[in-house]
This record gives C-alpha cells, structure tokens and sequence, in this order.
C-alpha cells in the first residue's frame, strides 16, 4: 500500500477527547449520569458535552442551578445510593463553594460507614492559568485536594489521557477528582475510538534521558519537553516524567529514574509553597537521597493571585525558558 493510500491516523483535540471519554461512560453504564451548570443545553462553556443531552436526555445530562455546594453534594449523595455520577465543577476555583461536601462528606463518607457505602463519583474541573481570566478562574488547587485521605486526582496532558483517564476514574469505587487543563482544550493528538482506560496513579515516562529527571504535571509537561529539547543543546540529556496522577503518585518510577540521572526538578503550575512540589521533593529525599548528586529542584508559580493582564499572566505561569534557567543556576551552567 502507498503512503497516500495509508488511512489517516485519527487526531482530536483535547476538548473533544473529553466528550468522547463521557460519552463511553454514559453508553457503558445506566446509572451514570452527568451534571452542573450548562452543561445540557449549552454543551457545557468549554463545548465538552456537546450532542450529550440529544443522545442520552434531560434524565442522564442535568443542567444544574448556580450551586457548587448543591452540584457537589448532588453527587455525593447519588453515589453513595447507588449511582455513578459525572460531576461538572466548571472552574476549579470554585472547589471553595463546596469544600465541606468534598472534604467532610465525599472523601471521608465510605471510611465513616464502614465501608458499607461506596463513593464511585468523578468530578471533572478545569485549573490552570493562560486565558486572562484572572486571579478567581486561573487557579491550580490539586495540593488541597491531594492532602485529603479517600479522594483521587489525576492531571490529564493530553487528548489521549484525558479520554483515557475520565473512563478509568468513571469505572473507580472511589471519588475521584480529573483535573483538566482550559489553555491545554485545542491541543491535538491521536486518539482510539471506543473505550479504553489510562491507569490513575502510573506515572508515563514522555522522554528517556540520562542527565536530569524533569517531573512535570498537567500542561508543564509539554513546557518540561520543550525545555528538554533545548537542554540537549547545553550538553544535559533530560529524562521527562508525566506524573500523571496527583494522589495516588508514582513515587517508584520517579525514584527509578533519579537512580539513573542522580538529578531531579519538579514543575508545576500551581504556586511553589504549598504546592505539590514540595511533596514530591520530600519523597525524593526519602526515597532516593543516597543518588543524588545535587539539590532536588523546583519550578513553580509565584506566590501571588493570577494576573489579569495577559503579558503579566505569561510571567507568571513556568515554562521552557524558567525550566533551562533554574537548571542552569543549579548546574552553574
């Protein structure tokens, strides 16, 4: 067969990958449904429940009034009598509105009854910076909810993940929190039809390398590839790690990888103190302490609210370029 004849690998965007994870979830399982604020009748405000409502009805996709705290404990409480929920939290921001119900009920419900209640609800939200949104819709609040015993998060790069992940954590016992990235929506890549799952709490080694372990979260893994690129240039063969999943983390590929580069950075979007960061580099110190052979590093958000203005907002997110200057400073390159 000649390469013209040879079908066409099929590509979708990040936003469509969604659908297609939501829509395998709804077709496979009768009790799930999903709900939140505009997401039948208006496709959601990402477009990522577009056609759900004309091919499964008002009963399974539920548009929702303006109540986080009513979506959330909506949730809770048809998981725990025997649904398998599709929460909408259209900006993670808003997790504040609805704290108690994910911390004190959701994440703690099938502990307090002895496990006689399982909590099989995902929530999918969207964090992240890059879209002028401002300090209360750019946020990156996983380290909040990764802190919470009984709940799952996981961070999605890409289409293929996304789609992936969204059916592995609609198939969990668990309540689990999917985390999507808004400036990552247009993003393409090849994605299989039908269902499949991408295993929450493996991490994926994107890039083999030798010198340096870079461990990236969500979007930042893309930064963290083009950062390795140039790398290479300076001589420094990095290895990337796509975490992945927040909580459960992948603590051992991690530790695999740093035995062999004996350097390890952290990256993420959200800001460094507090941030999962810190975490990480704990475990590394605990973990792999004896191979490294220079401080574990970190890149990192300021700690300030996410600007309005779009050249302010493109300073403070990490990228490449913050990536290379931090290895550098420490490499005393």
């Amino acid at each position: 067969m000649s390469e013209a004849a040879k079908p066409q690998a099929r590509e979708l965007p990040y936003v469509m990958a969604i659908n297609e994870g939501i829509r395998e979830v709804l077709r496979e399982q009768q009790d799930a449904f999903i709900a939140g604020e505009d997401v039948a009748v208006a496709g959601s405000v990402y477009g990522y429940c577009t056609g759900l409502l004309d091919e499964f009805g008002p009963d399974r996709v539920v548009d929702t009034p303006i109540s986080e705290k009513g979506i959330m404990g909506l949730g809770v409480g048809a998981s725990a009598t025997g649904c398998r929920p599709i929460i909408d939290l259209m900006f993670m921001d808003f997790i504040g509105e609805c704290m108690d119900e994910v911390a004190n009920q959701m994440a703690k419900m099938r502990f307090m009854f002895g496990g006689k209640a399982t909590l099989p609800v995902t929530v999918l939200t969207m964090g992240g910076a890059g879209g002028s949104l401002a300090a209360q819709h750019s946020q990156s609040l996983e380290a909040w909810l990764a802190h919470l015993p009984g709940m799952k998060v996981c961070m999605p790069s890409d289409a293929y993940d996304a789609k992936g992940m969204i059916i592995s954590a609609c198939r969990d016992d668990n309540p689990v929190f999917v985390v999507l990235n808004k400036a990552s929506l247009a993003m393409t890549m090849e994605v299989p039809e039908g269902p499949y799952e991408v295993p929450l709490g493996e991490a994926c080694v994107r890039r083999q390398g030798t010198n340096l372990t870079i461990v990236a979260f969500g979007r930042m893994v893309h930064e963290a590839m083009a950062a390795a690129d140039k790398l290479k240039d300076l001589g420094i063969d990095a290895e990337v790690i796509d975490a992945r999943s927040v909580q459960p983390f992948d603590t051992a590929t991690v530790v695999n990888s740093i035995k062999k580069t004996h350097r390890a950075l952290v990256i993420h979007e959200a800001v460094k103190f507090g941030g999962i960061g810190g975490e990480i580099t704990a475990q590394i110190q605990e973990e792999a302490f004896d191979y490294l052979d220079a401080p574990v590093m970190r890149v990192a958000a300021p700690f300030s609210p996410v600007p309005f203005s779009p050249a302010l907002e493109q300073v403070y997110i990490p990228n490449a370029e913050s990536i290379i200057a931090k290895v550098k400073e420490t490499l005393e390159l």
